[in-house]
């Protein structure tokens, strides 16, 4: 005798989100093969966000958490886009990340650069750098000329374990 064992939909998209959060869309597209229908699905997903287990909120927020550090607002608005979450939530996440934009911007240089460029091919490079990470063309421009170090200074998030900026000021 074969056991079969069925994971229902809701089980399948705790499972999910027991990972990590998923937006709707996510948690749609991966639990569609498993329903008879999509209807079924959406059912699943409606008891979930009734239940609080599914939030549009809680997902941006942990998107921005995982992303903030390697990536400037752009990159993040885009991809919140992606997942078709409610305008006022995706705008107001990415409101609070453009307030601490330049910093993440000079701390993500910092770790890969570490010192501004004297050559005008290496300042491309590294402008070309940043750009494609999402920051802005000004935040960019203020990184690249080394005017970030005062932002990180200011902002305690971005300072190392000991206290010190990254920028090699005792």
């Amino acid at each position: 005798m074969k056991l079969s064992l069925k994971v229902s939909l809701k089980g399948r998209a705790l499972k999910y989100l027991a990972a990590r959060e998923h937006s709707r869309l996510e948690l749609q597209r991966k639990l569609a093969p498993h329903a008879e229908s999509p209807e079924q699905v959406d059912a699943a997903l409606d008891e979930l966000e009734a239940r609080g287990l599914l939030s549009a909120e809680r997902f941006a927020e942990s998107m921005v958490h995982r992303k903030a550090a390697r990536f400037g607002s752009a990159r993040i608005q885009a991809e919140l886009a992606q997942h078709r979450l409610p305008s006022d939530i995706a705008q107001a996440v990415v409101r609070t990340l453009r307030d601490t934009e330049l910093a993440r911007a000079h701390a993500l240089w910092v770790r890969r650069y570490g010192e501004v460029a004297q050559e005008p091919h290496d300042r491309a490079k590294q402008m070309r750098f940043l750009t494609a990470r999402g920051f802005s063309s000004d935040v960019v421009r203020r990184v690249i000329r080394g005017e970030g170090s005062d932002a990180c200074d200011s902002e305690g998030p971005d300072t190392g374990p000991d206290g010190a900026s990254g920028d090699g000021a005792p």
